[in-house]
This record gives C-alpha cells, sequence and structure tokens, in this order.
C-alpha cells in the first residue's frame, strides 16, 4: 500500500492544509508513515521543499530514488511547486487520478575529506573571518586564483536564488548548465579575478583549493559544514543522485518567473 508524509511551514494556513492532505489520502487507502514514505508532500515554498529533500535524505536516512516528492504553495507560485492553496481540489485530484507525469532534477555534489554531502540550488564556499584565497579549475585546469569572502556554484534551479543576488545570471528552464559567481571579490592591481558569472557544462568537475579554509563554511542550500584542516573541495553534478518530482501542470517557465519577482 502506498505511503506519504506531509511536510509543511510552520504557519496556520500550510497546518491546515498538511491535516487535509493526510484526511484525505487515509480516506483513500493511503498510510501515513512519517519514517518510510514512498511520496513526500511539500505544502510551504520553494524553501520548504529544499528543506524537505534535505530532510528526507539527513533525517529518514532515505535513498532519493526511493521517494517522489509532491508541492503545494501557500504563497506565491514556486519553482518546485504548481499549485497555489486555493487549487487544492485539483492538486489531490491530480495526486489520486495519477494525472500527474515524474521528472527529475540533478544534484550538485561537494567533496572534501571524507564528507560528501548534495545541493539542489547551490554549494558555496564562505569565509566571513577573513579574505578568502582560493585557487579555481575546471576539469583539472586552473582557471584563476580568487580573493574574496567566497564562490557560489549554482544548478539552473538554483540560479534564480542566492545566485541571482549575486549578480549571477538566471538560466532558463531545460538549460543542462551550472554557474559559479564570486561573493564580495577583491579586484586591484595585485588581485584580480574574473569579477562576472561564468556559465558552464554541466559535466564540468570543478575544483577550490586553497592553503587554508580556516574560518570559511560550506554551504549546501541550508546546510552548513565546517572547514577545519580542508585544502580542496570537488564539486560536480552527481551522475546518479536526483530529486523526483511529481509535476501536474504545464506551467510557463516565465509565469512562475514573474510571479516571484
Amino acid at each position: 500500500m502506498p505511503r506519504f508524509t506531509v511536510i509543511a511551514r510552520p504557519d496556520a494556513i500550510s497546518a491546515q492544509i498538511k491535516t487535509n492532505i493526510i484526511t484525505t489520502l487515509t480516506d483513500n487507502g493511503y498510510i501515513y508513515d512519517d519514517n518510510n514514505p514512498n511520496t513526500v508532500f511539500v505544502v510551504g515554498g520553494d524553501g520548504t521543499f529544499i528543506y524537505a529533500v534535505h530532510y528526507v535524505t539527513r533525517k529518514l536516512g532515505r535513498q532519493l530514488s526511493e521517494v517522489c516528492f509532491y508541492g503545494i504553495h501557500t504563497g506565491t507560485l514556486g519553482f518546485y511547486t504548481d499549485y497555489l492553496d486555493s487549487d487544492y481540489e485539483e492538486f489531490m485530484y491530480t495526486f489520486l487520478n495519477k494525472k500527474y507525469r515524474e521528472v527529475s532534477y540533478p544534484l550538485l555534489q561537494a567533496m572534501f575529506g571524507d564528507q560528501k554531502h548534495n545541493a539542489i540550488n547551490e554549494v558555496r564556499i564562505e569565509n566571513a573571518q577573513r579574505t578568502q584565497k582560493i585557487d579555481v579549475y575546471f576539469d583539472g585546469e586552473f582557471f584563476e586564483t580568487f580573493r574574496g569572502s567566497g564562490l557560489c556554484v549554482c544548478t539552473q534551479l538554483g540560479s534564480s536564488a542566492l545566485n541571482k543576488s549575486l549578480g549571477g545570471a538566471i538560466i532558463q528552464e531545460g538549460l543542462d548548465f551550472i554557474e559559479m559567481t564570486e561573493i564580495a571579490g577583491i579586484h586591484h592591481a595585485k588581485a584580480r579575478s574574473l569579477n562576472a558569472p561564468i556559465v558552464l557544462k554541466r559535466d564540468t568537475l570543478i575544483e577550490f583549493k586553497s592553503d587554508s579554509f580556516e574560518g570559511a563554511v560550506l554551504g549546501c542550500d541550508a546546510d552548513v559544514y565546517p572547514l577545519h584542516d580542508i585544502n580542496e573541495i570537488r564539486i560536480h553534478v552527481s551522475k546518479y543522485t536526483k530529486v523526483r518530482m511529481l509535476r501536474g501542470r504545464d506551467v510557463s517557465y516565465f509565469d512562475r518567473l514573474k510571479s516571484l519577482f
């Protein structure tokens, strides 16, 4: 029998929709299972969706290949959801009658030491304590030495998140690229880097090397990891790990973009 759980943003509207989802599905023979779900219903915004993906892998220990995510937005339209809270009846009808299609989105993977972490939107190196020096390599070839607060690498989906705030380009849906953007780069006669976002092929291996990442952290979406005694971070798109998502509507990418910005 199909099992499900619901992850909701902590507000009154989202909590009520969570209750409604549980009632509707259990009335239709589905089993509410917080520990071993096949489908995760996400109620909230894009941030809630990203939280849900990390929660499933980190807290529940589930493989993403075993779980589908299906979201309803209690705000404006998002990039991870097709329905608003006012569309609840259609949202549930689509699921119960299997009128959806399944799509999958790639994850960035960051590796350092013996650790491996995934991100839907972006991976970033940030150092608020001091100027961080980073040697940047693409596919094993030295590209530049960066000095500043850090660097951000994003997926196509993540290009409209932190990357946009850093002055990066928004990448249209369907373009299979990743992007690297500087965080407060230092540029003068003795220290200069590209000082512009760079869009890269999806299969590019990015390496960040430094004599010291002391004081810096690695951010994978909202998760943050210290970089003590680390001198190299490798970032690439995972070949095997993807997020499976259920889509019920054909909403224009540009309509989503306009609704947010």
